[in-house]
């Protein structure tokens, strides 16, 4: 296996979703499908992945929770030190951890940007 295509996130709002991951995270957006009968999809890319956020017509809308069965959270690897710099200037809560910065999206998914040389 050559490694991961794509990641899938589900959120409770694409529309709200999509503009956050661009601006505070520079991602892209790619492609973007949306179905009467099914689920929204947006394909971006950015910080070295490709994210697809996938939002279901009658999804959950239960906050995340890491403690579920599940994801628990995503790091992503970033070049420079300047990210809290960034997340402060978008009004981002974030904190330090061993691994990095560690930030939550509009629906709580935990990420953490882990600088890498």
């Amino acid at each position: 296996m050559p490694g991961v295509e794509h990641i899938a996130l589900t959120v409770t709002d694409v529309d709200r979703s999509v503009p956050w991951y661009e601006r505070v995270l520079g991602f892209t957006t790619e492609s973007r499908t949306d179905r009467a009968d099914g689920p929204s999809t947006v394909r971006l890319r950015g910080l070295g992945v490709t994210l697809t956020l996938v939002q279901y017509p009658d999804g959950s809308h239960a906050p995340f929770d890491e403690c579920r069965p599940g994801l628990d959270h995503l790091v992503f690897s970033v070049a420079d030190r300047t990210w809290p710099d960034r997340l402060a200037e978008y009004g981002v809560p974030h904190t330090d951890t061993p691994d990095g910065v560690a930030l939550r999206d509009p629906d709580g998914i935990r990420l953490v940007l882990a600088v890498t040389p």
